[in-house]
């Protein structure tokens, strides 16, 4: 068994990943920068500049006479053993000053001229200066000789956590607001970038939902459709077209077999005319009839593509006289009495003659067929466009009343019709823009009311 996935959105998917791949090119990006300026000099070297300042402050003193002097302490041996090119100026504001080291002459006189500054970092312009020239970290800080200005260079061992904690300031700092404003971007753009892309394919989903049975050669369109989905459309218009020509074959079979069966039915009743009156002979002519009929609803089915085009003005008073002279036979064969309700003037809809009058010959038929066998079916026309054909019989039960204008639904297994009389009814009438209902009569058998559109005087 396949296991099922539930839908997805491709909006949101597309940005996370979209989101994903940018982060991990951003990174990958400052990771090469940062590593190639490493390489060639132009970021801080794995030494430390602060560290040497921390360890001349607390290591820095004063002499009796008030000069400033370095206390031989652990941290400034070990430093002074691993940078073998150290060197710090160390001045007060008094004008005291302490050194070590080669001191470049470029910083070595501009001290004085700092003495507002707390701090400060003094270089080489990038692309312009020799790279190899020493940058300066200058820093006023208090020290046990009071307060002072040490200037030194990039010297000093850099510590690990330090050098972990620099790099990731720095990544975050390029990385990260570049990751944001992208990542602003990307849930910004990309929805409206794949609903602009998705036009064609939205507009191709509505021509689908409008494909119904009765609309045929109909295709989904290939106009600006990306080509990542023209496969799928392409595969339904094939299925489309496989469905037509299979209900194409069904069409023809029905109105083959639908033909070949009015011949001998036709034959057999012209026999029956000619046997002795008696029951045997109603029910043999009942049983006709609805082969007869069956016939003609398998023939309706190729009818109900055709009519409607052109709709006329249709008068409904006469439609039912016209059912009700043809089935009175049949009805008073059968134990009826046939009833004709209807206005004086004509009751007119737009529609198509003949296919309302098969509709309503459908519903007297059913009568006939399903009823007791005894009391009177009644025809009623009622403004403003509708038909009721009613009976005296068990009614339909209320659970069944949508099912039975389904095609070959039967109320009963063992029921003699073909279960395709209502069904034709309901598609005629919606076919006119127009609905039947059943519900029960007063006396408690069936009532169903064809309503249709009226024609609407100018």
């Amino acid at each position: 068994m396949s296991k099922h996935h539930e839908p997805y959105c491709l909006r949101s998917r597309l940005s996370l990943r979209l989101l994903s791949l940018q982060a991990v090119l951003l990174t990958a990006l400052v990771a090469v920068v940062v590593g190639a300026l490493s390489a060639s000099g132009f970021v801080i070297a794995g030494r430390d500049e602060d560290r040497v300042i921390d360890i001349v402050q607390r290591a820095l003193g004063r002499d009796a006479q008030g000069d400033l002097v370095l206390r031989s302490t652990t941290e400034l041996k070990q430093l002074r053993s691993e940078t073998p090119d150290l060197w710090f100026l160390v001045r007060d504001r008094q004008g005291h000053s302490l050194s070590e080291g080669p001191v470049p002459a470029e910083f070595a006189a501009i001290g004085s001229g700092l003495d507002q500054i707390s701090q400060a970092r003094l270089g080489w312009q990038l692309f312009e200066d020799d790279p190899r020239k020493p940058p300066a970290r200058l820093k006023r800080v208090d020290t046990d000789a009071g307060n002072v200005q040490i200037i030194t260079a990039t010297q000093g061992k850099l510590t690990g956590a330090k050098a972990l904690f620099m790099t990731s300031l720095a990544l975050l700092g390029i990385a990260l607001p570049g990751l944001l404003l992208m990542g602003t971007a990307t849930f910004i753009a990309t929805p409206m970038i794949v609903r602009r892309a998705f036009e064609a394919l939205d507009a191709t989903a509505d021509q689908a939902r409008h494909i119904d049975i009765h609309q045929r050669g109909a295709r989904l369109s290939l106009d600006r459709i990306p080509l990542e989905v023209v496969p799928l459309v392409t595969a339904v218009n094939d299925a489309l077209a496989r469905l037509d020509q299979g209900y194409a074959r069904h069409k023809r079979f029905v109105a083959d077999a639908a033909h070949e069966l009015r011949t001998p039915i036709a034959i057999l009743n012209t026999r029956l005319e000619s046997l002795p009156a008696g029951p045997d002979k109603t029910r043999l002519l009942e049983d006709s009839a609805r082969l007869a009929t069956l016939a003609e609803q398998l023939l309706d089915i190729q009818r109900l593509d055709r009519c409607g085009h052109p709709f006329t003005r249709v008068d409904l008073v006469a439609i039912a006289q016209s059912a009700a002279a043809d089935l009175a036979p049949l009805a008073i064969a059968a134990g009826y009495e046939l009833a004709l309700d209807a206005p004086s003037t004509p009751v007119e809809t737009i529609g198509d003659a003949a296919a309302l009058e098969r509709a309503l010959t459908n519903l007297v038929q059913n009568a006939i067929q399903h009823g007791p066998r005894r009391g009177t079916i009644g025809i009623r026309v009622s403004r403003p466009a509708s038909i009721e054909v009613t009976d005296e019989g068990a009614g339909i039960p209320a659970d069944q009343r949508e099912q039975i204008f389904e095609p070959f639904y039967r109320l009963t297994p063992l029921d003699r019709g073909a279960g395709l009389g209502l069904n034709m009814v309901r598609e005629i009438v919606l076919l006119h823009g127009g609905h039947i209902s059943v519900a029960d009569t007063a006396i408690g058998g069936a009532c169903f009311r064809m309503s249709l559109p009226p024609v609407r005087e100018n």
